[in-house]
């Protein structure tokens, strides 16, 4: 079905596109920040993966767009002020009216710079940059982390189903009624299609995003009429251009028979069966023994659609063995981020003004993966060719670094990642269209080094730090007096 015209953030629904769609602390450091005079106080925050999910290479990054439509509105309503007024006990309100006050006449003023959407970002590489003043770097936080996260998370294994286990077929979003709400579940299909999906059931998130959508018919259809062949009929008659057949309602077999009554029937009237979907069983044996039958009947156009708890390992088996399969319809294993709730993705403050000079701050941890990154950080991208596959070098440069600035000017033969996309609360380009992005993850997949493209990497790539920032890591752990 031809998608539409994407809507954007006239699509963003009031209430999850709320201020207080965030963690109550946010607020109140907000809150502190204002009483000690340091919410105006320019700072510098980084949004990054902290490894890729799900055992691969790479996270591909999804969500901007979002994130990006719900700070140009943000706006704090007079019915939230009086909510926050509402909140606390005997002692009286947690937030002081003065403090509200400001909320009330908070406007964005931000600028951000990030990787563009479809990009695979490595462990530890910034995927945002969030520049502006502390309490408002302080308030995206949450927001960001959900949007980005969540997005991003589905984006890569959806990438994973359908350019890595099932690449040079066709993979459908069928997972809308196992997401987490209706919220996930537009996020999430909008981020399946980026990542590979080729169409979405999902209408509601085709009709916001311009998606292309695609769906056949549940077993209720069979089951609501006297037979079979009867169902099979009655469908063909109603979508003759489109007509897939769902035949496992009772016995595969039998039903691959009706099916096949009804596609001859079809094309005596000048129309074609486009397909027959397989729901359960075992799906080697069956799509062998479907195929076999449809070519003997002369059906040999007919495509075979596969679906029922799906995912990048079990289409890669089903392949490797030799499954006569087309198409793949993913629902809950792709929907759900199955095997990986949640992207390991953190958002930490790297620098802040203090008395005119910016200064860089880090978190450090015994877990080396929890540790954050000082500065105002880039990352310069390289692919170098060796022994004839491509080797993709990232490496994290400090903008307040006059050596690293000097690398960053320096070189034709790297790209800097991350790019404006917002400045003063406003961004700089339209949204991108949804195929756009999807053809870029599809180039991007296709032009890795081929131990990205594998569905478990034993050693995942990692950002480099340049030698500036690894003395200047070394500097503020002395600093704390840790080694």
């Amino acid at each position: 079905m031809t998608p539409g015209t994407e809507l954007g953030s006239e699509g963003l629904d009031e209430t999850t596109n709320s201020p207080l769609l965030t963690d109550l602390y946010q607020l109140t450091m907000a809150q502190g920040y204002w009483r000690q005079g340091m919410s105006g106080r320019p700072a510098v925050f980084h949004l990054f993966a902290r490894r890729a999910p799900f055992g691969g290479a790479f996270t591909v990054v999804a969500g901007l767009e979002a994130a990006l439509s719900r700070i140009e509105v943000m706006k704090f309503e007079s019915s939230d002020l009086d909510y926050l007024a509402s909140l606390g006990g005997e002692d009286g309100s947690i937030f002081d009216e003065r403090f509200l006050a400001e909320l009330e006449s908070f406007e964005p003023e931000c600028a951000i710079e990030a990787m563009v959407e479809g990009t695979l970002a490595v462990a530890g590489a910034p995927i945002l940059r969030v520049e502006g003043p502390l309490l408002e770097g302080q308030l995206y936080e949450t927001m960001l982390l959900n949007v980005i996260g969540q997005q991003s998370l589905i984006a890569t294994k959806a990438a994973r189903v359908c350019h890595i286990a099932a690449a040079g077929q066709s993979a459908v979003d069928f997972g809308l009624r196992r997401a987490a709400g209706p919220d996930g579940g537009l996020s999430a299909s909008r981020a399946a299609v980026v990542g590979g999906c080729h169409s979405t059931s999902n209408v509601l998130a085709g009709k916001q995003h311009a998606l292309e959508l695609s769906g056949t018919h549940a077993h209720s259809w069979v089951l609501s009429f006297p037979s079979e062949l009867d169902a099979f009929r009655a469908y063909a008659e109603a979508y003759p251009a489109t007509t897939v057949l769902l035949i496992d309602t009772y016995d595969t077999l039998a039903g691959l028979e009706a099916a096949i009554e009804v596609g001859l029937e079809m094309r005596e009237r000048g129309h074609e069966l486009r397909g027959v979907r397989l729901d359960s069983g075992d799906l080697l044996r069956l799509s062998r023994q479907v195929r076999s039958r449809l070519d003997a009947a002369g059906l040999a156009d007919v495509r075979i659609v596969a679906s029922g708890d799906l995912d990048e390992h079990r289409i890669a088996e089903l392949r490797t063995a030799g499954a006569a399969i087309d198409i793949w319809g993913v629902g809950t294993r792709l929907i759900t981020g199955w095997g990986e709730p949640a992207l390991a993705c953190a958002y930490k403050l790297s620098a802040i003004e203090e008395d005119g000079v910016r200064k860089p701050v880090m978190k450090r941890s015994e877990d080396p993966g929890k540790a954050s990154d000082p500065g105002r950080l880039q990352v310069l991208r390289r692919v170098v060719e060796d022994a004839g596959e491509p080797r993709i070098e990232d490496l994290l440069v400090d903008l307040d670094s006059q050596a690293d600035l000097a690398q960053v000017g320096g070189t034709s033969q790297s790209q800097q990642l991350l790019v404006p996309v917002m400045r003063n609360g406003e961004r700089l380009t339209p949204p991108e269209p949804v195929a756009t992005i999807s053809a870029r993850v599809a180039r991007a997949v296709a032009r890795a080094p081929e131990s990205w493209r594998e569905l478990e990497v034993d050693e995942p790539p990692r950002v480099s730090r340049s030698p500036a920032l690894e003395r200047l890591r070394g500097d503020l752990c002395e600093s704390f007096g840790v080694s």
